[in-house]
Formats: structure tokens, sequence, C-alpha cells
């Protein structure tokens, strides 16, 4: 019988047997990117996602959905933006695998990161 008092143990016990299933008992299947190419939204004066890992090759766009300007740029100095109004994109190909961070030139505490993998 369920009641308040086991009920949080019942949680748990569902929680690790879902767990330990895997993604696939939920029809959830882990597979590589098979797009060629990615998005990042710049929106709260954040990127979001603030990671994304991509398969080399890939071209990633940026699209600002703020209305101030902000700009991408790769601390490795590898791309860089102009600024970017509202709705304006900037996209950059991925040739070579690694992990690259960008940031906003006009407001540096926005940071983000594209991790880039060999093809699968």
């Amino acid at each position: 019988m369920l009641t308040a008092r086991n009920f949080p143990a019942l949680l748990f016990v569902t929680g690790a047997a879902a767990m330990l299933a895997g993604p696939a008992a939920f029809g959830l299947e882990a597979t590589a990117p098979s797009s060629t190419s990615s998005q990042i939204q710049i929106d709260n004066f954040t990127f979001s996602p603030p990671v994304l890992t991509v398969a080399v090759g890939t071209s990633v766009t940026w699209v600002n959905g703020d209305d101030i300007p902000h700009t991408v740029a790769a601390k490795d100095r590898s791309f860089r933006s102009k600024p970017l109004d509202t709705e304006d994109r900037f996209s950059f190909v991925f040739l070579s695998p690694g992990s690259y961070d960008y940031f906003c030139s006009l407001h540096p505490h926005m940071v983000g990161k594209v991790v880039v993998v060999p093809k699968a």
C-alpha cells in the first residue's frame, strides 16, 4: 500500500531501476550527431546551450535573440563575428577536432564552448 511514509522509498527504487535500465528502456537511443548544422541561441545575456558537442565539419550558427548587440569571439581567435543585432546570425564551420571556448567581446561574462569530435 502506498502511503506518504513509504512514497520517498518508492521514488528512490523506481529512479534507481530506471537508471539501471538505461535510456533504451524509454525509447531513447544515444546517437551521433546526424546533422551538419547546429544552432546556439543568444538570449538574456547567455549562450544556449552553453556547451555544444558537434562532429567535425558541422556548421554552428549563433542567433541573437536579445534586444542589444552581441558578438561571438573564440578565445583562440579562430573565429569572430561582427556585432550581431536582434535576429542577426553568425555561422562558423568547425573543421578540426578540439574544444573551442568563446565569449561575447561586448559582454565578456557571456561564455560558451563548442566541443568538436571526429566523425563517427
